[in-house]
């Protein structure tokens, strides 16, 4: 089992009303086939660290997260999410021992950013992230 969490926070000025529509898009996207489990909503971790949700979704394996990543119904999620978007921080974890996991992941990760540069210049937006684009 591969597990992604993405910690995150609004920019000011996001309504309740666009807080909804990305909460909903980003469930919509947490139970696509290709995803085991879905969890979205707030975060409880130390509230001075800036983030007030937290979207998590788990994926049998490398295949399973491949499909996740690729699915249209995440990348046409991404650009209505992203522009909402202050803060984003990844973690990772994973069952799977196998050493070279991360370095696959993160290959798979910048093969979409070299397929999809509007993804990637809007992932570049956000005004503070540690997800890399290079």
């Amino acid at each position: 089992m591969i597990v992604n969490i993405l910690r995150f926070s609004f920019k000011d000025g996001t309504t309740d009303d666009e807080k909804a529509a990305v909460l909903a898009t980003m469930r919509r996207i947490s139970t696509l086939e290709s995803t085991s489990f879905g969890v979205v909503g707030q975060d409880l971790g130390d509230p001075a660290e800036g983030y007030t949700h937290t979207y998590c979704v788990g994926v049998e394996d490398l295949a399973a997260l491949e499909r996740y990543m690729n699915d249209r119904v995440l990348i046409e999620g991404d650009l209505d999410v992203f522009p909402h978007l202050q803060r984003l921080s990844p973690v990772r974890l994973s069952d799977d021992m196998d050493p070279g996991l991360a370095e696959k992941i993160t290959e798979l990760h910048l093969a979409r950013v070299a397929r999809s540069p509007e993804w990637a210049r809007l992932l570049d937006t956000i005004p503070d992230t540690s997800i890399a684009t290079t």
